[in-house]
């Protein structure tokens, strides 16, 4: 009964790592024998034999500079399998105002979390308050391995220990040995032991050592953009919350992954908290505090979080994503100029992309105050003779008519 569940598990996380991985090259190449492949790693689970594939590793330049080390498909299914099981016991852990990588959380709520807290500080700001706003010094690439697979197992012993028959309960196939030989795989794996590398080693130049895991010391770095990566780093900064919210009774704060806030009515109060934090940080879990990215700020005056920044009254978008925005705007009149100027109507399917760019901002947008902003940029682009954008400017819509009375052109030689 056991093993038949955790095949039935196995199947799950494929169908739950492939939601958002579709006609991907190595998703396509897995789903070529899907079933074939999925009892096989199946079966190298149940006899102790699976072992990560070596990870494709590449830069990004947008936003940032970045390493990315991509994991195969076949090892994105047990990453899945992994979260489907551990996200619920750690979230009878994890405090409230955490919300990175937590089902019904993301940076949405952290923006609204954020607000609140700035509100209820200030008594809607009828009083004055201070926020103080953090960050961790190459957080991924300093979290360590070891002391994250001691955290991971305390916790589930802990929790063993509180509901023995909890797999009985959960009707799971994922018994205790397999889980903890999952995880250490997982956590012990070196991604960049065999990594393929695409790209030119140029692309690397300007890239700290302090930020690739290529130059990391054993035993230290998660990979960027793995699921489980995304669930242990939140995970291993709890211990963070724990001594900011008990130890230093810090009502007011918040974070998502290693950016987080203290909001308090005391410039002073949260001046004496940064040593005491930093301090935390180094002897407790061996990370560094951001010395370049502290923040305090009166409430007033605005404050940053998660790409948004909050006023009284008011929130307003980060200045990344309006440049963004701008940039797309600048990006789909430019075309629409070129057809205009060749005398030609753009495809419709064309068409159809750049309006699903187009609603994507303006539906962010529609949570900030930016009417005007949207309004102004997209009155001074060809946008709006293809394009019909409603009042409070909430989507955008194709001008269909335009096309009725298009008629292929005959030929002159005739």
């Amino acid at each position: 009964m056991t093993e038949v569940s955790l095949l039935g598990e196995v199947f799950q996380a494929y169908f739950d790592a492939r939601r958002n991985k579709r006609n991907t090259n190595s998703q396509l190449a897995f789903e070529m024998d899907c079933e074939h492949n999925l009892v096989e790693l199946y079966e190298e689970i149940k006899e102790r034999r699976y072992t990560p594939s070596p990870a494709i590793c590449f830069i990004v330049d947008y936003p940032v500079k970045r390493e990315v080390f991509a994991s195969q498909f076949r090892d994105r299914v047990i990453h899945h399998l992994l979260f489907n099981y551990l996200s619920p016991i750690f979230e009878l852990k994890m405090i409230y105002d955490s919300y990175s990588c937590r089902k019904g959380k993301g940076t949405s709520l952290g923006i609204k979390r954020f607000e609140h807290h700035i509100r209820s500080c200030t008594d809607n700001y009828r009083r004055q308050a201070w926020v103080l706003k953090l960050d961790v010094k190459d957080f991924f690439m300093s979290i360590n391995r070891h002391k994250l697979y001691v955290l991971v197992k305390k916790t589930l012993e802990r929790h063993w220990k509180l509901y023995p028959d909890c797999d009985l309960q959960r009707n799971s196939g994922m018994d205790r040995d397999t889980l903890m030989f999952l995880l250490d795989r997982i956590i012990y794996w070196d991604p960049a032991d065999g990594c393929d590398i695409r790209g030119k080693r140029s692309e690397w130049y300007g890239l700290p050592p302090s930020k690739s895991l290529l130059t990391s010391p054993p035993g230290v770095g998660l990979p960027i953009g793995d699921l489980t990566s995304q669930l242990f780093s939140n995970f291993y900064l709890h211990e963070l919350d724990v001594f900011v919210k008990q130890t230093l009774r810090c009502k007011h704060y918040g974070r998502y992954a290693d950016d987080f806030f203290i909001v308090h009515q005391s410039k002073a109060f949260l001046k004496e908290q940064i040593p005491l934090i930093r301090d935390f940080l180094g002897q407790e879990l061996e990370l560094i505090l951001h010395p370049k990215k502290i923040y305090l700020q009166e409430c007033r005056k605005g404050a940053p979080f998660l790409g948004s920044v909050i006023k009284p009254y008011r929130r307003y978008a980060g200045t990344r994503s309006v440049k963004n925005f701008n940039r797309a705007v600048t990006r789909i009149s430019a075309e629409l100029d070129r057809y205009k100027k060749a005398n030609v109507l753009p495809d419709m399917c064309w068409l159809e992309r750049q309006r699903s760019v187009l609603n994507s901002y303006l539906g962010y947008f529609a949570n900030y105050k930016s009417r005007k902003l949207v309004t102004k940029r997209i009155m001074k682009s060809s946008i709006l003779e293809y394009f019909c954008i409603p009042a409070n400017c909430s989507r955008a819509i194709i001008r269909k008519y335009r096309f009725e009375e298009r008629h292929t052109p005959q030929n002159d030689n005739m």
